[in-house]
C-alpha cells in the first residue's frame, strides 16, 4: 500500500510541474501574439506610402506604358505558378499546419505546374505527406524583429524563380488571427502586379512641389513594384505568426484542462489509498489491543507416580 501511495504522490508532483510549463507556454505565446499584432500598424503605414509613391510614379507614365507594365496574358495550361505557404515553426498548435497546406492543395489548380515554397519546419513534414511540390523552404520566424530579414530573403528567392522560369503567378497563403477556435486561412495574390488599383492614390492634378526623379520611371515603377511585394510578405508572415502563437494559445488552455482532470483524478487515487492505509493501521492495533487484553491459559502439571517414599513422574 505504501508503495502505491508514493507512486500516486510521484505522478501528482509530476503533474504540478507539467502545470506549470502549460502556463508559461501560454504566457509566452500570449505576448508574442500581442507583439506580433503591434507591429502590424507600422508595417501597413509603410505599405501605404509605397503605393502612393506607385501613384506618382504611374503619373509619369502614359497610358500605354503602364499597361506595359502588367504581365502579359498567357496561357495557363503551359505555365506554372508559385505559392508560398507559411506554416508554424515550432509544435504545440494543434492543425494549424494542416489546415495550411490544405488551403494551398486548393489553390492554383488551373496552372499545370505548381510550385510551393514553405515557411516552417513543422509544415515540411505535413506538405511531405499530402505529396506536396516543395522546391524550397526556411524556417519560420520565432520572433517579430526576425520578420524583415525572412521576407527580405523570401522576396529575393522569389524574383529569382520569376527571372529564370515561365513564373506568371505568385501568391501566398497564410493564417490570420481568429477569436474563434478555428484556424482561418486567406489567399493573396502578389503577381501580376496589379498597377491599375494605385492609379487613385495619387492626386489627379500634378503637385505644387513635385518629387525629384533620378531614376528612369519604368525602372522607379518597377523597384517600388518589388518594395510593396516586401511590404506584403512582411504582413503575412506577421499576421501568421500571431495566428501560430494564438493557436499555441488554444491548445494550451487545452492543455490545462486536461491537466486539471488529470490532477483531480490522482488526488481521489491519492486520499482513496491513504484512507485504506489508515483503515489497516487502524485494524492492526485494534487486532494487537484485543489480543493484548485476553486472560493468559494456566498450564496443568502433569500427574506423578508415588514410588515408596520417594515421587518420580509417570511415563
Amino acid at each position: 500500500m505504501s508503495n502505491k501511495l508514493s507512486e500516486v504522490q510521484a505522478r501528482m508532483n509530476g503533474v504540478h510541474g507539467l502545470e506549470s510549463v502549460v502556463g508559461a507556454m501560454r504566457g509566452i505565446a500570449a505576448a508574442r501574439s500581442r507583439e506580433a499584432r503591434s507591429r502590424l500598424d507600422g508595417i501597413r503605414a509603410c505599405a501605404r506610402i509605397v503605393s502612393a509613391a506607385i501613384g506618382d510614379a504611374l503619373l509619369l507614365i502614359d497610358d500605354h506604358a503602364s499597361h506595359e507594365t502588367a504581365a502579359p496574358d498567357r496561357d495557363a495550361k503551359h505555365d506554372a505558378s508559385v505559392v508560398i505557404v507559411l506554416c508554424a515553426e515550432q509544435g504545440f498548435v494543434g492543425t494549424f499546419n494542416e489546415h495550411v497546406i490544405d488551403a494551398a492543395l486548393a489553390s492554383s489548380t488551373a496552372y499545370a505546374r505548381t510550385e510551393y515554397l514553405l515557411l516552417g519546419d513543422r509544415g515540411i513534414v505535413a506538405a511531405t505527406e499530402r505529396g506536396l511540390n516543395v522546391g524550397w523552404s526556411a524556417p519560420m520566424i520565432t520572433h517579430a524583429d526576425e520578420v524583415p530579414a525572412l521576407a527580405d530573403r523570401l522576396t529575393g528567392v522569389l524574383f529569382q524563380r520569376l527571372v529564370a522560369g515561365r513564373t506568371t503567378r505568385v501568391s501566398v497563403i497564410h493564417a490570420t488571427p481568429n477569436p474563434t477556435a478555428s484556424v482561418q486561412t486567406v489567399e493573396q495574390t502578389l503577381l501580376p502586379f496589379d498597377y491599375e488599383r494605385f492609379s487613385g492614390t495619387s492626386p489627379a492634378t500634378p503637385r505644387r512641389n513635385p518629387p525629384l526623379i533620378n531614376l528612369a520611371p519604368q525602372r522607379l515603377l518597377s523597384q517600388l513594384a518589388e518594395e510593396y511585394i516586401f511590404a506584403q510578405l512582411c504582413e503575412a508572415i506577421m499576421l501568421s505568426f500571431a495566428a501560430e502563437n494564438e493557436a499555441r494559445m488554444r491548445a494550451m488552455i487545452a492543455a490545462r484542462t486536461n491537466v486539471h482532470d488529470k490532477l483531480e483524478a490522482l488526488t481521489g487515487d491519492f486520499r482513496r489509498l491513504r484512507q485504506e492505509e489508515i483503515t489497516s493501521e487502524i485494524v492492526e492495533l485494534s487486532a494487537g489491543s484485543i489480543a493484548a487484553d485476553r486472560p493468559s491459559k494456566k498450564t496443568r502439571p502433569e500427574p506423578t507416580r508415588h514410588c515408596g517414599n520417594g515421587s518420580v513422574p509417570s511415563f
